[in-house]
């Protein structure tokens, strides 16, 4: 299989997809009103309500959702072959993932930019409220700490890659100092500016590695751990305009970029995908996942296909920024799409290495040597990269080096595999770097709404010691995980309770829908939600009965049962609701808002 022919099927059909379902969902189902007064309007406070370009909503929100999953899951994933990986993105983001994400950022908008524990609680119940408010907290802090544990990974005694990546950090607080007080407005002088800067700072890397510097740049994964904490401390505490919102857009561009250059270089290098299509640990037992292939497969993959992590920034960041419903469609469903063709050739890069080549990055030493596999070209890849690259499990290192093979067989780039790494590695850093800033501040935002109900001040989103003491404890929950857990213990925990609360939030959107009367287009989030339900409760299960409970981890048992159980609450509580609103609020109702909204936009 040449990897160009996945390239070609994956753009026509999310394509199509955005053209037809997400447009279907747009029209029919939320009937979205361009008249409508947004939050971000209506309550416009010049710091977490800001009325927001277009654009630079899109950027912000693609880049807080598309963190490490769609880079890392996909390429986990490939233990079992490129075929599970590949069906699951196409099919999974267009049905599942983006619906998720298009009819909770809706919700949010219609329910003035509260998040998914708080609409739970209007839509469903307090006792669902309440129940999602534990859950989401859980999830978030387990999603940052799995997020934190790849970059620390990837980064670790590596000078020039924590140069370029921390490099990042002053170059947004610039950019966002320049387009607040230095030259507001002028947003395409200043992404020039921006991403000039940060491909300088990767230019800039060999020479700091080399020099007296590199001390000061070589950390081990513990000190990394922390650094991490710190960061999102600040990216949670300052004005959204200073650090989160020009670090967000200028790695959109960062990011697109990327994945665009590698579209074209797998267009011009047609790689072959080495990897089979099934594996012979698509039934378990694989040295990277221990688990078979179903469930495993989709809550390894994750954000490429769907999110529950999506929520929050659904729910969080981004419907404080939109000043029209209309858009809702590219920003909730398109962006969705986006992240799937990402994570596509993610999948693809890393299965052009070699079989043995990727288990040999991907697994410990250890868990390689029982395999009896023989490294082909893995010594001539790690002297090109100017890295040791052999037993750094996670994806991200050997994603990297997919991507700077792929790279390096362009005519006259074949000097430059060291800085296509590095870059490489610089790009899913900033992935996941904009996934932490974000989640951090959408953990405080759900600390500030949860504790002031025991101490009212804490609500108030502009009390500064309130902002300081939830922004601490969000990043000390997830730092503190990090440094207790690894890649092998925290993914499989991410990836379940990230779909587990997919689950939880397809079951309220699809609250959302009844109650507006729109209870003959159910079946749009109860199918993804059903199937969602039945592969994660599944893995749920294993990962108990195989994985934490033999390695006597009983604080992952614990998180897990709890996990469960909360989101069973809700779901039942949700299906109850519907019988009810079935019954009490009349289809015509529905109709009527859609007639409403067709006849404002005519006008």
């Amino acid at each position: 299989m040449n990897g160009i022919y996945l390239v070609i099927i994956a753009a026509l059909w999310l394509t199509i997809a955005y053209r037809l379902y997400g447009s279907f969902i747009a029209a029919k189902v939320l009937t979205l009103n361009e008249n409508r007064s947004t939050p971000a309007v209506r309550l416009d406070d010049g710091r977490d309500y800001v009325p927001t370009n277009k654009w630079v909503t899109f950027g912000h929100h693609f880049a807080a959702i598309a963190g490490a999953g769609p880079l890392v899951g996909p390429v986990i994933a490939a233990q079992f072959g490129y075929l599970p990986g590949t069906m699951w993105l196409l099919i999974g983001a267009v049905i599942a993932g983006a619906v998720h994400d298009m009819v909770i950022l809706f919700a949010s908008v219609r329910h003035d930019g509260m998040s998914v524990a708080e609409i739970a609680k209007a839509e469903v119940s307090k006792v669902s409220g309440f129940c999602a408010s534990i859950a989401v907290l859980a999830m978030l802090v387990i999603t940052l700490a799995g997020m934190a544990v790849v970059v620390a990974n990837a980064l670790y005694n590596s000078p020039w890659g924590t140069f370029s990546v921390g490099a990042t950090i002053p170059i947004a607080i610039f950019i966002g100092i320049y387009l607040r007080w230095l030259r507001p407005g002028k947003i395409q002088e200043a992404t020039v500016l921006g991403v000039t800067l940060v491909l300088g700072a990767v230019f800039v890397g060999p020479y700091v590695a080399d020099s007296w510097l590199a001390p000061y740049f070589t950390f081990n994964i513990k000190q990394l751990s922390i650094m991490l904490a710190i960061y999102g401390f600040f990216a949670a505490a300052l004005p959204v305009w200073l650090l989160l919102a020009p670090r967000d857009y200028l790695s959109t561009y960062m990011k697109i970029g990327t994945i665009g250059a590698l579209t074209l270089g797998i267009i011009l290098v047609r790689p072959e995908i080495n990897m089979p299509a099934f594996t012979q640990f698509v039934h378990g037992g694989g040295p990277v996942i221990g688990g078979p292939a179903w469930p495993f497969v989709f809550i390894t993959i994750a954000c490429g296909a769907l999110s529950g992590f999506h929520s929050l920034i659904s729910t969080g960041t981004t419907p404080k920024m939109l000043t029209n419903e209309k858009e809702i469609l590219p920003i909730g469903y398109g962006a969705m799409l986006v992240e799937s063709f990402i994570a596509l050739m993610a999948l693809i890069a890393a299965t052009s290495l070699q079989p043995a080549d990727y288990f040999a990055i991907n697994s410990t030493p250890a868990a390689f040597a029982k395999l009896g596999m023989q490294v082909q070209e893995l010594p001539a890849l790690a002297h090109m990269v100017g890295e040791e690259i052999a037993g750094r499990p996670g994806g991200a290192v050997s994603l990297a080096v997919g991507m700077a093979h792929i790279f390096s067989r362009i005519p006259g780039m074949e000097s430059l595999m060291s800085y296509w790494y590095h870059f490489c590695i610089m790009f899913e850093a900033l992935f996941i770097l904009t996934l932490i800033d974000a989640g951090t501040r959408v953990g405080r935002y759900l600390l500030q709404e949860m504790g002031g109900k025991i101490y009212k001040p804490l609500q108030n989103p502009h009390w500064l010691p309130g902002i300081v003491f939830t922004s601490a404890l969000i990043c000390g929950s997830w730092g503190y995980l990090v440094l207790q857990g690894n890649i092998s213990t925290i993914w499989p925990l991410f990836g379940v309770s990230n779909q587990l609360l997919g689950t939880m939030t397809l079951a309220i959107g699809t609250t959302v829908l009844f109650r507006m009367g729109r209870g003959r287009y159910a079946w749009v989030t109860i199918v993804p939600m059903v199937f969602l339900a039945s592969v994660t409760f599944t893995a749920d299960y294993l990962n108990i009965v195989n994985i934490y409970w033999p390695a006597k981890n009983y604080l992952l048992v614990t998180v897990s049962l709890i996990m469960f159980a909360l989101i069973c609450v809700v779901l039942v509580d949700c299906v109850r609701s519907w019988f009810r609103l079935a019954k009490e609020v009349p289809a015509s109702q529905g109709a009527e808002e859609e007639i409403e909204a067709i006849e404002a936009t005519n006008n």
